[in-house]
């Protein structure tokens, strides 16, 4: 009997004006008490079935639910839907941020099913990117020892505006946030300019990182596609750079840049010469290649549905695991060479600490940036009581893996005969196009990366239109000029500015600027404010922390 009387539909509080399909009470005690709703079929994603489709039966339970809800005022908890009105949990789908729906396959304590370790695993292959090509040379502009200080403290900081990221829900009183996501919480403290201004530096985080993809790209287009022609046509080509002899040759390609194109070489050759140079003019790093790639990337950005990629994310894991392996391997024929210089430099070595410091740390506030999304996977979390110390889990090993490489590859670096000054922004650069180990490596990171730019070109593509439209596809035209706009900016830095260090660290001071330092800090003073309970201590450290990064935006236009 008391199991027949218990509520089954849990109002969510407020005028019953407000509620909607976002407005879903997740009662952990009761798996029926999930609210269902009904999404059109083209909405649906799933990474398991190539197209999900909901059932009329379905779509009626949510009708019928809904007129339940509408016979009385919400307060009123005495007329509650039949358990026949609810739909079986095979027909149940979450409505998430992105505008999509997600299949809820077992729920029963309300929550996700990801153990800790799979959120641990979810969260360091999330963070890990791009910029872990670009370490090093931070490393180098930094200091050896500087730069080590500096990926410690900066994984220290991002984790805790991190956790102030995870706890900003639970400090909103008297108000359902189970399914907020932190520019929700941004709007409910700032209003619209909250909801806009997140969307904008998110915006910006993610058109970054698809400018930092397509000049990637290029570059590994470029180089895989040399290093296959000169097999094939049995070219043995000595590229016109400062380099280190033996069979791990490690070049200089900055010491020849001014002098020389990028493409030049010295053939020795069997072959036809002229095909070479031909080959040469229409194989170009800046001049072509980028190009070449608008014929294959955007197609796939016009895609409705980009779930198919999704199925590739293991390629990002893979990719990390081998630059690693490759880092050791090359690391153990190449030797330590260091040279301790505190404050003055040398031909071959830099000191410890420079000037040039604020240029690491902006790539590294786009290497520990996850803030945008980081509720989301720790809602996948089993154990919600261990969120803080998977959260803190995972940001270790994100920094020991940023650690490991740009440690290894810096202390490795043949120093003499080359000065550490030849360090690259992308360290596979300083490696032929003949190397085998970084052929590989290319290949990797070239089809990951051509998996996950129509998934990030998705994510920005729902977030801009759906705000301004209401609609993540409101027509083919509108979607065609968005990606247009993307694909262009790719294509201009790969042309004229195809420098990876400078764009992540502009990028990631900007957006990070807004996500990481202000908002968590500000939201954090505001509810204790509220709460009463803001103190000068407080007040001082999140103020600093602001500071901090309104410095570390400002100094990437200086240095």
């Amino acid at each position: 009997m008391e199991e027949d009387t218990k509520p089954i539909l849990v109002p969510v509080g407020g005028d019953e004006s407000n509620y909607g399909i976002m407005n879903i009470q997740f009662n952990p005690e009761d798996y029926r008490c999930k609210r269902p709703f009904h999404v059109e079929p083209t909405n649906i994603v799933s990474v398991n079935d190539d197209m999900q489709r909901v059932t009329d039966e379905a779509s009626a339970m949510n009708k019928r639910i809904h007129y339940y809800s509408r016979l009385t005022s919400p307060a009123d908890k005495a007329l509650i839907a039949p358990d026949h009105v609810l739909p079986a949990p095979d027909e149940i789908y979450v409505y998430s941020p992105l505008g999509t729906a997600f299949k809820v396959d077992s729920c029963t304590d309300g929550y996700g099913k990801n153990s800790s370790l799979v959120t641990i695993f979810m969260i360091w292959n999330t963070m890990m990117g791009t910029s872990i090509l670009s370490i090093p040379w931070g490393i180098k502009q930094a200091g050896f020892t500087s730069g080590i200080i500096l990926i410690l403290l900066m994984g220290i900081l991002t984790l805790y505006c991190c956790y102030r990221v995870v706890k900003s829900r639970q400090m909103i009183p008297l108000t359902d946030t189970s399914n907020w996501e932190f520019p929700d919480v941004c709007k409910y403290y700032f209003g619209s300019f909250g909801q806009w201004s997140s969307l904008l530096f998110s915006m910006v985080s993610l058109v970054g990182a698809m400018v930092v993809y397509w000049v990637l790209m290029s570059n590994f287009l470029f180089n895989t596609g040399k290093f296959i022609y000169n097999f094939v046509h049995d070219i043995n080509v000595t590229d016109i750079v400062p380099g280190t002899n033996g069979s791990n040759k490690v070049i200089c390609p900055s010491a020849a840049s001014g002098h020389l194109p990028q493409n030049r070489s010295v053939t020795f050759s069997s072959g036809n010469r002229t095909g070479f140079e031909l080959f040469e003019e229409w194989w170009d790093k800046s001049q072509t290649v980028p190009f070449y790639l608008i014929a294959v990337l955007l197609p796939l950005l016009n895609l409705k549905s980009p779930s198919f990629f999704a199925k590739f994310n293991v390629l990002g894991t893979v990719s990390v695991v081998y630059l690693v392996f490759m880092v050791t391997v090359k690391a153990a024929h190449l030797g330590i060479h260091l040279e301790f210089n505190w404050f003055t430099e040398n031909e071959f070595f830099v000191p410890e600490f420079r000037i040039l410091f604020p240029q690491l740390t902006g790539v590294l506030t786009l290497a520990f940036f996850i803030h945008n999304c980081v509720i989301t996977l720790l809602q996948n979390n089993r154990n919600q009581e261990n969120n803080v110390r998977d959260l803190s889990i995972a940001y270790f090993l994100v920094g020991l893996t940023y650690l490991y490489v740009g440690v290894i590859i810096f202390a490795s670096f043949p120093s003499p005969p080359l000065s550490k000054e030849c360090i690259e922004q992308n360290f596979l650069d300083n490696f032929p196009s003949d190397d085998i180990m970084s052929f590989v490596a290319r290949i990797f990171l070239l089809f990951q990366m051509m998996t996950v730019y129509p998934l990030l070109g998705y994510l920005a593509r729902v977030q801009l239109l759906r705000q301004f439209f209401g609609n993540a596809y409101p027509s083919f035209f509108h979607v065609l000029i968005l990606n247009l706009a993307i694909v262009g900016a790719g294509v201009a830095m790969a042309r004229f500015y195809p420098n990876i260090g400078g764009i992540i660290r502009y990028s990631g001071a900007t957006c990070g600027l807004a996500f990481v330092f202000v908002y968590p800090s500000l939201i954090y003073m505001i509810s204790l404010h509220r709460a009463g309970q803001l103190t000068w201590p407080a007040l001082i450290i999140h103020i600093f922390i602001i500071l901090l990064g309104l410095a570390n935006l400002i100094a990437q236009f200086l240095l």
